[in-house]
């Protein structure tokens, strides 16, 4: 998707193959080690309440320990680059709103604000304008 629409915009994904395999690594490290806890937090702290049950505690701190251990990771790549991949916004960034969007509604929110590099990226990504259309889109569709 991102090379099909990269070039309409931003280029999401690079055609250099290096530069490719680390936007390609950093998707693997969302896909395998973020989005698991993520959807864990999400699941226990925002779906659970919402529909009046009770988060499992147990689960949450254990969600809270590997998502913060991930994070650390983010906070010290985030020391060398702008964004995850790279100096510029790729689909690797992308691929993470949803779940921050859904993290920032919940008191696992602190995992993110207590890292200064990871808050600023998150910040400025949940900002980005195409993001705002999506967020806009999703709460008309609710209400």
């Amino acid at each position: 998707m991102g090379h099909q629409y990269g070039k309409k915009g931003e280029e999401l994904v690079f055609w250099n193959s290096q530069k490719q395999a680390v936007v390609s690594n950093w998707i693997d490290v969302e896909d395998h080690k973020f989005e698991p806890p993520a959807l864990e937090l999400i699941s226990e702290l925002l779906t659970k309440p919402r529909n009046g049950l009770a988060p499992d505690l147990a689960v949450v701190a254990k969600a809270e320990a590997q998502l913060a251990k991930v994070l650390d990771v983010y906070e010290a790549r985030l020391a060398e680059f702008k964004y995850l991949a790279a100096d510029n916004y790729t689909i690797a960034d992308v691929l993470h709103l949803p779940n921050l969007q859904a993290l920032m509604e919940t008191p696992a929110k602190k995992l993110i604000e207590s890292r200064a590099r990871v808050s600023a990226w998150c910040s400025e990504i949940l900002a980005r304008p195409a993001w705002a259309k999506v967020v806009e889109m999703k709460l008309k569709a609710h209400a």
